[in-house]
């Protein structure tokens, strides 16, 4: 009995000599500064939420999205522009103090003036990493977005949809497998660079932050599923939403997968800068 009261007392000894001599060893864990996968989201400053509090979260080994918070899942999932595949232990991402501060969150307008003489148009604010669907100016549907990461940023300008792939996939770039190519279901098509380059509106992985190669991408779980074989269940489907409402009812039920061009397609602004990234979390 002695020497496990003795064994107690030396253990809490040498917590609490850690504590005072290496305050980082017993500290919050938390992402490196130095981190080069930039898996600190909480560092990502989007305007939309400096009105929202939340706190930083160090995602555990056991952490899921579902297990953290239940059905409500989902607008965590949007508040922090990320998908189910990508949260892992070891990154840190935002957590709303209130869930239902973040219900019908949406950085966009609900209105929008340049918007009210367009039966459809889309606007991306690329600061906020968000896309919005609007007709005759009133915001119908939005949805977090990954733009082009810096030096290949999305171009900026009006654009019109022209063209759309339910089933297109990239001709430059494969899966994170490298056994396929990267494939870019529910596509729209809205520019060509004077190089050729074609940038699209797509079905990708949503890891929190600017990923792309001057696409944008959306959410869409199921090609997540067809491809990595995760999650279980796809919930998530935006880009089939976007496709769907961009193209109309009639285009989207005959649609065979093959490309088409779309004539008179609605106008898409693209505006904005990339998200400011913080020296350190804020929170």
């Amino acid at each position: 009995m002695l020497h496990r009261i003795i064994s107690v007392i030396v253990g809490i000894g040498i917590i609490v000599a850690a504590a005072v001599y290496d305050p980082k060893s017993t500290a919050e864990p938390a992402a490196s500064p130095q981190d080069r996968a930039r898996e600190d989201l909480s560092r990502f400053a989007y305007p939309s939420q400096a009105a929202i509090q939340w706190n930083a979260h160090f995602v555990r080994p056991q952490d899921s999205l579902e297990r953290l918070f239940g059905e409500d899942w989902v607008f965590v999932a949007r508040f922090n522009r990320i998908d189910r595949r990508h949260v892992y232990p070891g990154m840190t991402i935002k957590v709303p103090r209130k869930i239902d501060d973040i219900r019908g969150y949406t950085p966009l307008p609900i209105f929008y003036e340049r918007a009210k003489n367009h039966a459809k148009y889309i606007f991306l604010n690329v600061t906020e990493q968000w896309i919005g669907a609007y007709e005759f100016g009133r915001l119908v549907f939005s949805m977090p977005a990954a733009t082009g990461k810096e030096g290949h940023l999305a171009p900026l300008g009006m654009f019109r949809a022209e063209a759309y792939h339910r089933r297109h996939t990239s001709s430059l770039y494969k899966t994170a497998r490298g056994d396929a190519q990267y494939p870019m279901d529910y596509a729209i098509r809205f520019h060509f660079d004077r190089q050729g380059a074609s940038y699209w509106i797509h079905a990708r992985d949503l890891p929190g932050r600017p990923a792309s190669h001057g696409c944008i991408g959306v959410f869409d779980e199921a090609m997540q599923n067809r491809v990595y074989g995760v999650p279980d269940r796809p919930v998530l489907e935006d880009a089939k939403k976007l496709y769907a409402w961009t193209i109309g009812e009639e285009l989207f039920r005959e649609d065979d997968g093959s490309l088409r061009q779309l004539l008179d397609g609605p106008p898409i602004e693209i505006t904005g800068e990339l998200p400011t990234y913080l020296a350190q979390s804020p929170r």
